[in-house]
């Protein structure tokens, strides 16, 4: 169970996801982003964009919220009855954690896991939607059982990825945690995207 200062913060983050929620459609759109990803046959690796799509949606707090939500413990999901949102959104929210919640969380768990990755392949493509260009990268991680995973999405998603990552790796990363090459590696490509960005707003 969650203690009081716990407590506090839980609630201020369910409060914050009511809002988010509260625009009309809101909630039939989430529903149908989670029945997307949830009846995909390539599940396992969209699962894992899951909480950034929600960002994008909802606002990057109430996002990694909905999903903390869908995965968390039965007895701390319980909490959420005792905060003053509107009873939809409190219906749609037990509903959600029945429907998705331990199929999501059972895939996280699966992608999450580094014993499981042997190895990696990453690519890169241009696709045209809308009627407009976009950079595309297909990440495809192979299971112990030599069954790839694979996702693929717009660059924007991968670039904050590797942001996340970096975030959280930074601050416990020294001299014997990172080899000279790869950080060579992650100085060049920087300055090569600065380059490129640099050259298309000049254009």
């Amino acid at each position: 169970m969650l203690d009081h200062e716990e407590k506090f913060l839980f609630k201020e983050e369910i409060l914050q996801l009511a809002n988010a929620v509260a625009e009309p459609g809101i909630l039939d759109s989430v529903e149908d982003l989670l029945t997307d990803v949830i009846t995909s046959p390539r599940f396992d690796s969209e699962v894992f964009t899951l909480e950034r799509s929600l960002q994008v949606m909802l606002g990057a707090r109430a996002g990694t919220t909905l999903v903390g939500l869908l995965t968390v413990a039965p007895e701390v999901f319980g909490e959420v009855a005792e905060v003053r949102i509107p009873s939809e959104v409190h219906e749609r929210l037990v509903s959600w954690r029945a429907r998705f919640g331990l199929a999501i969380d059972n895939a996280l768990n699966f992608l999450n896991n580094p014993d499981g990755i042997q190895g990696h392949n990453f690519a890169t493509q241009v696709a045209h939607v809308d009627d407009r260009r976009v950079l595309q990268g297909r990440l495809t991680l192979v299971r112990y059982n030599n069954e790839p995973q694979f996702f693929v999405a717009d660059a924007q998603v991968f670039y904050g990825l590797i942001v996340d990552i970096l975030d959280r790796l930074g601050p416990h990363s020294e001299s014997d945690t990172i080899e000279p090459d790869t950080l060579n590696r992650l100085k060049d490509a920087v300055a090569l995207i600065e380059r490129r960005t640099a050259t298309r707003e000049r254009s």
